[in-house]
């Protein structure tokens, strides 16, 4: 069995300043597969924890910002298999999507 990571990633290639092909994620925060959240109090980068969540990429930079916190970005992945034309199956990730909240 074998395992791969697909191509359709949330980062995308793109050419620095220098000309060498670097890796960046999109700024927009528009990608429904990751999510946002200020740290919990008495939590540290050493033992991470998750709290309040924010809305947006933008919406946790500025609180972060505001209150001199560090952020987290969450993506959630779940494993699947795939059958290649051989026959052969191979393990692949595919993103859980986030179900919008009702209220």
């Amino acid at each position: 069995m074998e395992t791969k990571v697909p191509t359709n990633s949330v980062e995308s290639a793109t050419t620095s300043v220098g000309g060498a092909n670097t890796r960046r994620r999109r700024r927009n925060g528009s990608d429904p597969n990751l999510r946002y959240f200020l740290p919990k109090p008495g939590s540290s980068p050493a033992k991470p924890e998750l709290g309040q969540e924010m809305a947006s990429e933008g919406e946790a930079l500025i609180e972060a910002f505001k209150s001199g916190q560090t952020f987290f970005t969450l993506a959630v992945w779940k494993s699947v298999p795939e059958v290649n034309g051989g026959g052969n199956p191979v393990i692949v990730k595919q993103a859980v999507v986030q179900k919008p909240t009702q209220s």
